[in-house]
């Protein structure tokens, strides 16, 4: 059991805040405060009990696991270090348990005489808030770090899943594109030589453009059926490996019905080269749109597809057309996106809901909406939102500070964050400055 000291009128020289005071201000420190000391590993201040107390250490240290990201994070003050509650801090209970760390005393003032220490000494108030700042910096900071380790924690069991298939489609398209854009100028040499008229390569190049839409989509038959059919007419072409090329060209919407009346006007010498480069060359757009798809793939919607599966959550895009620019650090709006679509899976139900992205322009602004249908947020909640370190989450699983870093880094965009929220509607915009 901790045990009170008797009053030693040196204990304070050693502690930093203290230092340089003038004697009558260590005096009412000793008056008013205590010294008491612990034995190694013994309790000082627990987990939820009420922070009502400043703590110096005069010898020995404290050590605190504080909660949040997996293994904990420890705070500890050494000899000459102040800690506990600090005049003006919004403290309200401990958020962990500290113990002492050897042989320690410390000196200990009760937060009822803060009101007197004000007027004692205000230029310890002021030693004191600035330490307590600049450990909110540090503790901001650290806070930020672990909140994007907590939510890539959340994103890595459905990563590795959800980036396979894209990146391996990137890998097999590029090796395809390769082999085929180190073909294709030796296919153009080839028409080329056989010198046909300049109107004719025109007319052969302006029919390698892919269609914009994509055709309706035929079933294996169908379309082992049209390949054959093409193939066949090829080869009366002049192309002997007629099935080599129908793929390409109908993949564009050639068949060969669009593509006999150029046949007619080439040479029987360019036909072969004609058709083998327009096929090779719409190959190799295929391809390069293949890439770009897949790339599209791999975006911060496409990170929680796992998440959204796993909840069986269904997922409303609802982007308007023709959507302005904005200028803005990627990598800072994402993580934005991330924190906002994090929390509204977190408020829907374990087995069903609906999120829904929405993006519209409104005036000079582009509001980007995550909604969710959950149970809603409280008014007592909505006012807090946004204030760092308030969460609603259980110890360990929230730092408070998600909302927050959110809001501010929209604010350093020249934005503003807003919520609304009614049972069954909770709606989360970031008005951010059109170009």
């Amino acid at each position: 059991m901790a045990e009170s000291l008797p009053i030693d009128p040196t204990a304070l020289h050693g502690v930093t805040a203290f230092q340089g005071l003038p004697p009558s201000v260590l005096a009412w420190l000793l008056k008013a405060g205590e010294l008491r000391h612990y034995a190694d590993g013994e309790p000082i201040v627990l987990a939820g009990a009420p922070a009502d107390r400043l703590l110096a250490v005069v010898r020995g240290g404290t050590h605190t696991l504080l909660p949040g990201v997996p293994g904990g994070r420890s705070f500890r003050l050494e000899t000459g270090d102040v800690g506990g509650l600090l005049p003006y801090s919004r403290l309200q209970v401990y958020p962990a348990q500290g113990v002492a760390v050897g042989d320690t005393v410390l000196y200990e003032l009760a937060s009822a005489q803060f009101p007197t220490l004000e007027q004692v000494s205000p230029e310890l108030v002021q030693r004191l808030v600035g330490i307590m700042n600049d450990r909110a910096r540090d503790e901001v900071r650290t806070q930020e770090r672990d909140d994007k380790l907590r939510a890539l924690g959340k994103l890595s069991a459905g990563l590795s899943h959800e980036l396979n298939n894209p990146a391996a489609a990137i890998s097999r398209a590029s090796a395809s594109l390769t082999k085929a854009l180190d073909v294709i100028p030796t296919l153009l040499l080839k028409l080329l030589a056989t010198c046909p008229p300049t109107e004719l390569v025109a007319r052969v190049m302006a029919l390698a453009v892919l269609p914009t839409e994509l055709p309706p989509p035929l079933t294996a038959l169908q379309a082992a059926d049209r390949e054959e059919e093409l193939a066949d007419w090829l080869e009366t072409q002049g192309c002997p490996d007629g099935y080599a090329l129908a793929a390409g060209l109908l993949d564009a919407g050639l068949d060969a019905a669009a593509l006999t009346p150029v046949a007619a006007q080439l040479p029987d010498l360019a036909r072969l080269p004609a058709f083998a480069w327009l096929s090779g060359h719409l190959a190799a757009a295929r391809l390069a749109r293949d890439i770009g798809e897949a790339s599209r793939r791999i975006s911060t919607l496409h990170l929680f597809a796992y998440a959204l599966r796993e909840k069986n959550v269904h997922l409303v895009r609802d982007y308007a057309p023709d959507l302005p620019l904005i200028t803005g650090q990627v990598s800072s709006l994402n993580q934005v996106w991330t924190n906002l679509i994090d929390n509204a899976l977190d408020a829907l139900p374990p087995n069903g809901g609906e999120l829904t992205v929405r993006v519209r322009p409104q005036a000079n602004r582009l509001g980007v909406s995550v909604v969710d249908n959950g149970s809603g947020i409280t008014p007592e909640v909505l006012a807090h939102m946004f204030e760092p370190f308030y969460t609603t989450k259980p110890l360990g699983e929230g730092t408070g500070l998600g909302l927050d870093i959110a809001r501010r880094i929209v604010q350093e965009h020249g934005g503003r964050l807003e919520v609304t929220s009614v049972p069954g509607r909770t709606e989360f915009t970031a008005w951010l400055p059109i170009t």
